[in-house]
């Protein structure tokens, strides 16, 4: 009984390690992103100058998403993950007293590089954790992710309505960061340190070793890309559609982005019981058809009221599909988890960077309700392409019976799964 309470106390502290370092990933973001308008302001950036040093950002980002795969692999998520969530805070602020764009664009792009390095470190540990915890919990930590944006934004423009520095604002955030990224090092968990719930055994004799590049990778790459076409679609064009095209004021405008991200957030916060309930196929299907048309019916109505509501069916629906997406990446080879994170994360964040951009070059010919359109036929497509996410033989090893069934049928007894 000492024994399981030491595993168990040891499993609580990792867990919410895991989700300190969620936290501290969004809340970074959340910050820069709010005083975006500040920097701008200080070099005196127009529209397209300050669109260079956002690019140098995302290439570094996808770089750092790239890269540290194979290390996760080889050294464990804890030793990738140490230095990138101290990097996190520290390099924060540098970006507020660049003199020049040239130094911006070289201080993001070195911060884009330890964020997207952190990105798959962090949701390599989180794997690793579910692994042992011995039941779905992983939506629970972009849930925490999705809260800590929101966090880092108010408190970013908390200090902007105050006439705070981005500067001052950045290293009094970024101390913050490095006060969760040192607590969370003390908890981690290390992916060696304690066995799963349910020992993993080899594959069956005659499956097929699942390698990281292979073609159900790119697969599932390309369902992620086309989930996060819509979050940064959201982001970017939902006030823009209800203000200059259904005529809404800049206030309500707003409010379409808040019911989207509200919605996100509270669909994560259910998204492991529901995962552990109906499985992921099941969940997918359901989340991608609630988004798709939930979308579609705010746009054919064209009423504010309408889509609000709208870009909240959007976020509710999209809320579970990347964590389940990413999940399903990591347990096709649980030894190689780094690797295909790396591959199928950063094809997301390539649809996050270039859904907004196609909305802009679709409306222009289609018009924007139109071009709105875009996000939920490609959720359509994540609704066909859900079976990708049933087990195969390698992740499979590793779970119970039951869970082999529902897994591999997409759904389950509710009474059956437990709590």
């Amino acid at each position: 009984m000492k024994r399981d309470q030491v595993r168990s106390r040891a499993l609580l502290r990792g867990r919410a390690a895991t989700a300190l370092y969620f936290l501290l990933f969004g809340a970074t973001l959340g910050c820069w992103t709010s005083r975006i308008p500040a920097i701008k302001a200080e070099l005196g950036l127009s529209e397209g100058l300050l669109s260079l040093a956002l690019l140098a950002f995302a290439l570094g980002a996808i770089a750092g998403m790239l890269g540290p795969g194979r290390l996760v692999d080889r050294w464990g998520s804890f030793r990738v993950l140490v230095p990138t969530a101290l990097l996190e805070g520290v390099l924060l602020a540098p970006a507020a007293f660049m003199p020049s764009l040239a130094w911006l664009m070289a201080a993001l792009f070195v911060f884009g590089l330890a964020h997207g390095t952190l990105n798959i470190a962090m949701n390599a540990n989180a794997m690793e954790v579910q692994r042992a915890w011995g039941r779905p919990i992983v939506t629970s930590f972009h849930a925490v992710y999705s809260i800590g944006g929101f966090l880092g934004s108010a408190v970013g423009g908390l200090f902007a309505q105050q006439g705070v520095s981005p500067g001052t604002t950045f290293v009094m955030v970024g101390a913050g960061v490095l006060v969760l990224a040192l607590w969370a090092i003390v908890w981690t968990l290390r992916g060696d340190a304690i066995p799963p719930a349910d020992a993993e055994s080899e594959p069956a004799p005659g499956s097929k070793r699942v390698g990281p590049r292979s073609f159900g990778l790119l697969l599932l790459g390309g369902l992620a890309m086309c989930t996060l076409v819509g979050e940064g679609t959201a982001a970017d064009w939902s006030a823009v559609y209800l203000h200059e095209s259904l005529g809404s004021t800049p206030a309500i405008a707003a409010v379409a982005f808040a019911a989207f991200s509200v919605a996100m957030t509270a669909g994560r916060l259910l998204g492991d019981g529901l995962a552990l309930h109906l499985g992921p196929v099941l969940l997918v299907r359901g989340c991608g058809v609630l988004a798709s048309a939930g979308m579609i019916a705010a746009l054919l109505i064209g009423h504010p009221v309408a889509a609000v509501i709208g870009f909240a069916c959007l976020g509710a629906g999209m809320s579970c599909i990347a964590p389940q997406v990413y999940a399903a990446a990591a347990q096709r080879d649980p030894s190689r988890a780094g690797a295909a994170l790396s591959l199928v994360v950063s094809l997301g964040y390539v649809g996050f960077l270039i859904g907004p951009l196609v909305i802009g070059a679709v409306s222009t010919v289609t018009g924007l309700p139109t071009a709105l359109g875009v996000p939920a036929v490609l959720i359509l497509l994540v609704v066909l392409g859900a079976p990708m996410l049933r087990p195969t033989p390698r992740s499979a090893a590793g779970t119970t019976p039951a869970e082999q069934v529902r897994e591999t049928s997409g759904s389950g007894n509710a009474g059956a799964a437990g709590s």
